[in-house]
């Protein structure tokens, strides 16, 4: 028997129930947070980039900016340096990368590097010299700058970030473990942010547990945390 919805198919011949058997170990469930209406909604939100491949957009040219993290001493395994590698204009490497971060890299509080790779800018989040990872605090304080840097250059936009959240040259933590995803987009929000916002390869299994495709999310969420419906 074909699978399908009330007002149609997804996908062409027997997609539908073919995809629909597949018991596929990578699965994202992205719920909608309100209808589409006739009145556009001008609330400012984030994008959450679920399912999309950042190093791809990036390349092809979607953003202009992009707001990741940066350290002064080896930066070969963070994001930062596989795009320097992949945009065949830039003219940067790990080593420069590294080595320019090291000449503004403070002891007591996160600063904001401009990478210029061309045909991309990038606003990367300068941890402190006296730790190996990033607090929220350090998350906050960067992002209210980069929040200033688009505001006074508005030709940066349009503008993606990474979660920070799977990191391998730049974690991010509370005490000894990571903070959720909603702190995270929480954090980036309450700076000014409005950016979009791809999610930690992780993430790619999320379900069963339903996602949502913008922040911030509806306020049912902090109703049922609270016993409501």
């Amino acid at each position: 028997m074909t699978m399908h919805l009330p007002k149609g198919h997804i996908y062409d011949g027997e997609g539908d129930r073919l995809l629909g058997d597949l018991g596929m170990g990578e699965r994202i469930v992205v719920i909608p947070d309100a209808k589409p209406s006739r009145t556009a909604d001008l609330h400012r939100r984030m994008r959450i980039m679920w399912g999309q491949h950042l190093l791809d957009d990036l390349v092809a040219g979607r953003y202009r900016s992009l707001v990741c993290a940066v350290n002064s001493q080896d930066n070969s395994r963070g994001i930062i340096a596989q795009l320097a590698e992949l945009l065949p204009t830039s003219q940067w490497d790990e080593q420069s990368i590294t080595a320019y971060a090291a000449q503004f890299a403070r002891r007591d509080r996160v600063t904001v590097l401009k990478y210029d790779m061309d045909v991309l800018e990038v606003l990367a989040l300068l941890r402190p010299s006296d730790r190996d990872h990033l607090t929220l605090e350090d998350l906050k304080q960067g992002f209210e700058l980069v929040t200033q840097m688009l505001a006074r250059k508005p030709e940066r936009l349009p503008v993606a970030s990474v979660c920070f959240l799977g990191a391998r040259a730049n974690r991010l933590l509370v005490g000894d473990h990571e903070p959720s995803f909603e702190t995270v987009l929480r954090t980036m929000y309450e700076a000014g942010f409005a950016g979009d916002v791809y999610p930690a390869l992780w993430m790619w299994e999320a379900a069963p547990i339903p996602v949502y495709a913008r922040y911030p999310f509806p306020a049912s969420i902090d109703s049922m945390r609270e016993g409501g419906f």
